[in-house]
């Protein structure tokens, strides 16, 4: 089964526990909570505290994805506020291994993530140490934005990598996705797929999310 995880970058900000709650009722499996910095991306989010706050709203996992410089300094961090995955950009550190068992020291589940004009070469040296690989599928830092078509090549190539791993990472796609995208996303091989306008921009929760796991595990 395909996991669906609202991105809360989506919701809105005034109501992020209400929000949670809602999507978590209407079917979500994990939250997906981008974290910015205002330098690695161009836009800035939240912090632990808010994280801390949030957690206490429910027990879905919490995806964290770290787009922001120097990550190293923060894992800590963002494990105590609550996070269950953390993942940090291979474009954000230049030393990709040390961060990951930074990450999993803390026992959390690592994951690493690559921009759409990352190769997946990037990352080939320390995918067997990782437990989740997140191909963004449109330039990160705002919500809303279409997905790049070519992605789907990528993603194909990056299941493909993985196969015959004696533990294959989950396979996440973020980005652009909706509706119309969601199935052929899914048939290109990714476990985990994030969604934010597509979900918070819908009139009906519940029906978009179960529209969506129907569209993606029907391949």
């Amino acid at each position: 089964m395909k996991i669906i995880a609202p991105s809360i970058l989506s919701a809105d900000g005034g109501r992020l526990s209400e929000e949670i709650a809602a999507v978590e009722k209407a079917g979500a499996d994990w939250i997906h909570i981008d974290v910015m910095d205002g330098n690695f991306v161009p836009n800035i989010t939240m912090g632990p505290a808010i994280i801390s706050s949030l957690r206490k709203t429910t027990k879905l996992p919490f995806d964290v994805h770290l787009m922001i410089e120097n990550p190293d300094r923060y894992i800590e961090s963002f494990s105590q506020a609550g996070a269950d995955i953390i993942t940090i950009h291979a474009e954000a550190t230049n030393h990709l291994y040390r961060t990951i068992d930074l990450i999993k020291s803390f026992d959390k589940r690592a994951g690493v993530s690559l921009n759409p004009a990352t190769p997946l070469v990037q990352i080939e040296d320390v995918i067997r140490h990782i437990d989740l690989l997140l191909i963004m599928t449109v330039n990160p830092g705002f919500g809303g934005q279409k997905f790049i078509a070519s992605s789907l090549s990528k993603i194909s190539r990056a299941n493909k990598m993985m196969e015959g791993l004696p533990r294959k990472p989950m396979l996440e796609v973020d980005g652009g996705v909706n509706l119309q995208n969601i199935g052929d996303i899914a048939e290109a091989g990714a476990d985990v797929i994030v969604a934010g306008a597509a979900i918070f921009g819908s009139d009906d929760y519940q029906k978009t999310i179960a529209t969506m796991k129907l569209a993606a595990n029907n391949n």
